[in-house]
């Protein structure tokens, strides 16, 4: 193992973070003395035996007998007993949060756990990128009863806010994950490469899937309290027994997640509207705020004994989803007269029609004329100055009079499966060998669009092509305990994994990445019969106007592809694949009484870029039965990923106010190169890790850890390279993207360092005979991007925006507080949820040089905000439970968008030009307000 960091500098910070984070814990615990603050944290509490929506009586023990099977490979763990920080979330716990998405049930649960609510973001709003302590979603690993869970198909290339702390990332797609299949979900909050492979760098999350006999269903209907975001989620499970030698269940779930709109409509399009009152504008002009989605997903476990020690056993997925996301509206017209605000002064500004708009000349030079040569275009005699001209123009406000919003449409589709073969010898030595195939992909269209470059032959919808991820993994797992005289035997663990990644891009629409006849058209004015001259640049005067001495020619242009996205063409469709395979070995043991100590040692092969070696250790010391202290030290890796290598695109964003083309590259292209892209690197980490855990009684139990995570090379995209005439000269294949637009690519461009500090509360008691549970959960992260690499030029490469992003998107402070209490047939659970304060730099003009020092861009700071939920359930005859509740019950918003000079207020609108009233990304628990629902269940 080796690292570029001192260790013992390391471990100062981390006495620092201690020492500043541990007044807050305790300013924290002195303000949860009563139960009304609310049900489940991320803490590390657990209901044994207990399924969703049940009563949840907790034993005085419990804690200290829930037994993990995350971060170790002894099967006598419990939560308290682990060398590594562990949180348990039970199944009660999921399945009482309201939510359709996997990924918003654990971000209430887990507060070091954060993902955005990703409004108008391109693909990402389909697949939305998470992260945990503050590193990408590609950091985390997710498992499935303790096997590797697939990535999504999507690699997040938005270049927004909404993205930043995972922009690049291609990760497992925890959304298809109904919360009813889930027995509990395990989250080790440390670095395990070493125990389980690449991309455990921030974590892991292990879903424990049910198995439990009965039958159960569920039936719930929320909407938000401005009555819309209407939500229906219909879900079941069953399971049984076969005879005494297996079981069977089956988990699934249908939903319809109904839109929000949290903005205003533009104020073109008031105006547009207002001066063409029987033209139909799209009020509002754009949505922001949640896309309407409906789709299914299903589970299924199953296990068989074939001996007295050994059993089969089947794990699968398979789940569906189609979301249809609103896009920029597209002005149709030009109108001036705007009164906008930058917070100091009002300034008037016109605002001028979406480019799509602009006159397309369809009147092709006369065939053999030497004065209009081909490939040319006769102006219109609409042009100003122009003398005897009769070219025809063609306008899209003959579709779109009012201007058009596209709508933008994501079907995700996932199938994954493990078949294994584990049993146990008498003499302690186990083994599991098993294989699992996944496939998941995301399938892109859009609606109410254009292909502006096409003209009058222009579609108005398109299939954007398929993008495709699988996966086989095959993995032995063996165990054998080793008797030497110590307080218990030292568990030696050894296994190896084979895994073969495939990334796939189908070719999509031909005019939905095309550039068309329309796309560049020099124009010649009729001078006389038969006779044509180059149309010039003059001022309103007529007089041409000189630039170095030279008139201007003037050159008509079309973007190409559609509007707003691009497809899949075939010069980047195709497939690219990885294989990988790993050897580990590892041992853990209590010494003695007192000291339990682990390693771990992982070597892992890639055929793309070779060989790594990493290693973890740890060590929890009890120094009395109410007092434990433990540390972690390891180092890990994350490997780019075939998607990461192979990815392309070209998408349609505002940066500066201005729409521009945005195309991301593979590091392999010619465009990427073009602009100084190398071959990706993986990622490499060092961890540390200490905490310490207290019992006092056994109603009452306190963990807190720090940590400190470095990574080296970090996977991103860098910031945008603008496209000028002479890019297009020296590198033709440009024109996909257009004069103006911009170009990124993956690249290893800064280095990242992740140090917090997290702490879990959990305390047991009754209150008029019924149990009572409080659970307190804090963490604090400081995330940094550092190192920045610069490109050949001298430039960075990862833009100052997005540099302050990766550091304040998400709050450094987050406390979660909970309480549930059950007496007689009534369960009240309560929560509480600190969100700290938080920043975003605002978009700017990405295209102007970029500052040199290191001053942040212009940004707003939103303040910090509570969040309060509740929940009343009523059980008749044990079976039938009615659950009235409400998320956000004092309905509160994120900060609005203040006015400045990079993102003026317009008085018409009361919103930014693009509508915008809250950040875009929603913050950190998004921007629809107060939520009600009520939930019936049956479960015998």
């Amino acid at each position: 193992m080796s690292t570029d960091c001192n260790v013992f500098s390391s471990l100062g910070d981390l006495t620092v973070i201690y020492r500043n984070a541990i007044s807050l814990l305790a300013l924290a615990v002195g303000s949860v003395a009563t139960p009304a603050f609310a049900e489940a944290g991320s803490a590390e509490r657990t209901t044994p035996g207990v399924q969703a929506g049940e009563p949840a009586p907790v034993a005085a023990d419990e804690k200290d007998t829930e037994i993990v099977v995350i971060g170790t490979r002894r099967t006598d763990r419990s939560v308290t007993e682990s060398a590594s920080p562990i949180d348990v979330i039970s199944a009660a716990e999921l399945a009482a949060q309201p939510a359709v998405n996997m990924l918003d049930a654990v971000r209430n649960l887990v507060p070091s756990f954060f993902v955005p609510q990703n409004t108008i973001s391109d693909a990402s709003t389909f697949v939305r990128a998470p992260s945990l302590r503050g590193l990408g979603a590609d950091q985390i690993l997710v498992m499935i009863n303790g096997k590797r869970y697939n990535r999504s198909a999507l690699v997040n290339v938005y270049t927004g806010a909404d993205t930043a702390l995972s922009f690049g990332s291609q990760g497992a797609d925890i959304g298809n994950i109904p919360a009813i299949a889930v027995g509990n979900l395990q989250v080790l909050r440390d670095g395990a490469t070493a125990q389980y492979g690449a991309d455990a760098l921030a974590g892991v999350l292990n879903y424990s899937i049910r198995k439990d006999v009965g039958i159960e269903a569920q039936a719930l209907y929320g909407q938000t309290y401005r009555g819309d975001g209407e939500s229906k989620i219909f879900s079941g499970y069953g399971g049984l027994k076969i005879g005494d030698r297996g079981f069977v269940s089956v988990a699934g779930e249908y939903y319809d997640q109904g839109q929000t709109s949290r903005g205003v409509t533009r104020a073109s399009a008031i105006t547009i509207q207002a001066n063409n009152p029987s033209v139909a504008v799209p009020n509002p002009a754009q949505i922001w705020g949640t896309s309407p989605g409906h789709g299914y997903k299903l589970f299924a476990n199953a296990a068989l004994d074939v001996g007295a020690q050994s059993q089969i056993y089947f794990t699968g997925n398979l789940a569906h989803s189609e979301t249809n996301q609103s896009f920029n509206y597209r002005p149709s017209q030009t109108n001036g007269g705007f009164v906008r605000s930058d917070g100091t002064t009002n300034s008037t500004v016109t605002l001028n029609r979406n480019g799509s708009f602009n006159p397309i000349f369809t009147t092709a030079c006369p065939a053999g004329n030497a004065t209009c040569p081909t490939g040319g275009f006769v102006n219109s005699p609409n042009a100003t100055f122009a003398n005897i001209n009769n070219g025809a123009t063609f306008s899209f406000t003959s579709i779109y009079p009012g201007g058009f919003t596209p709508r933008f449409i994501g079907k995700v589709d996932q199938i994954y499966g493990t078949l294994g073969f584990k049993g146990k010898a008498d003499s302690g030595f186990t083994y599991d060998l098993s294989g699992t195939l996944s496939r998941n992909s995301l399938d892109l269209s859009m609606t109410n669009s254009l292909s502006a470059s096409y003209g009058p032959q222009s579609q108005t919808s398109f299939q954007f092509g398929k993008l495709i991820q699988s996966e086989i993994t095959l993995n032995a797992d063996f165990t054998y305990p080793v008797e030497v005289g110590f307080d218990s035997p030292i568990v030696l663990a050894a296994g190896s994994e084979y895994r073969r990644e495939r990334y796939e891009k189908t070719t999509g629409d031909l005019q939905s990445y095309g550039a068309g006849p329309f796309a560049s058209q020099p124009l010649y004015d009729q001078i006389a019969p038969g006779v044509y001259q180059r149309t010039i640049v003059r001022d309103a005067a007529g007089a041409p106007v000189l630039l170095n001495g030279a008139v201007q020619p003037v050159t008509a242009t079309q973007s190409p592809a559609a509007s707003g996205y691009g497809g899949t063409s075939p010069n980047f469709a195709g497939v690219s694949t990885q294989k990988s395979y790993a050897f580990y070995v590892a041992a853990e043991t209590d010494i003695t009484k007192a000291l339990t100590v682990g390693f771990a040692g992982r070597y892992e092969n890639y055929n793309t870029f070779g060989g790594v070696v990493v290693g973890k250790a740890n060590a929890l010391y009890r120094i009395t039965d109410a007092v434990s202290i433990r540390a972690t030290v390891g180092n890990g890796f994350h490997a780019p990923s075939p998607g990461q290598n192979n990815t392309q695109v070209v998408t349609t964003n505002f940066l500066g106010g201005n729409q521009v083309q945005t195309g991301t590259y593979p590091t392999s292209s010619a465009i990427a190169q073009f602009y100084g892209a190398g071959l990706l690197k993986p990622e490499r980490s060092t961890n540390y890790g200490a905490g310490i855990v207290l019992k006092p009684t056994s109603a009452l139990s306190l963990t807190v850890d720090g940590y400190i995570i470095e990574i080296r090379n970090r996977i991103g995209i860098s910031q945008n390279f603008t496209v000028t005439p002479a890019n297009i000269t020296a590198l033709p294949s440009l024109a996909s993207v257009g004069l103006g637009g911009v170009v990124n690519y993956f690249t290893n461009g800064f280095d990242v360092s992740s140090k917090g500090i997290e702490a879990v509360a959990n305390y047991r008691t009754k209150l008029l005979g019924g149990p009572l549970n409080f659970t307190l959960a804090y963490s604090y992260n400081n995330l940094k991007a550092k190192n920045i690499k610069l490109t050949t030029s001298g430039q960075p490469l990862v833009s100052l925006q997005q540099q302050y992003n990766i550091a304040n998107l998400a709050p450094r402070n987050r406390i979660t507080a909970s309480a549930g209490w059950q007496v007689d047939n009534f369960t009240i659970n309560a929560r509480a949820n600190y969100y700290g304060e938080w920043s975003n730099a605002l978009e700017y003009n990405l295209r102007a040089p970029l500052p040199t020092d290191t001053t942040a861009p212009p940004s707003q700071i939103f303040s910090g905000k509570t969040l309060f939920d509740l929940d009343v359930s009523y059980t008749v005859a044990k079976h039938y439970t009615l659950t009235l509740g409400a998320n956000n019950l004092f309905n509160i918003f994120p900060d609005k968008v203040q006015a400045s000079p990079v993102n003026p207020i317009y008085a018409l609108s009361g919103g930014l030009n693009d509508g915008q009233v809250y950040p875009r990304s929603g913050g950190p628990f998004g921007m629809n307000g107060g939520f009600y629902y009520a939930r019936l269940r049956v479960k015998y």
